[in-house]
């Protein structure tokens, strides 16, 4: 596996000024090192994103049943509260 790696040099006033432009360029992969009088200071990259796998389906499956009242229609005055009706 090759791995290119770009690292772009910027003074602390082209940061300031592209501060937007460069955190997309480092979510994009890029390195941005920060320098001061052209002394790099900082160094600007993306944080590694854990992956992001689907939720599995039906684990609480057997574990608990919804009762039949559930389904019921709730009474008046609590229907009411909800609306914000005294």
């Amino acid at each position: 596996m090759v791995t290119i790696m770009v690292i772009l040099k910027v003074n602390v006033a082209q940061a300031k000024a592209k501060l937007s432009a460069y955190i997309a360029s480092a979510a994009g992969g890029e390195t941005v090192v920060i320098c001061s009088h052209n002394v790099p200071v900082a160094e600007l990259r993306a944080i590694p994103q854990a992956a992001r796998k689907p939720r599995p389906v039906g684990l609480a499956k057997g574990k608990f049943s919804v009762p039949p009242r559930f389904f019921e229609p709730l009474p008046d005055d609590i229907v009411a509260a909800f609306r914000g009706h005294p």
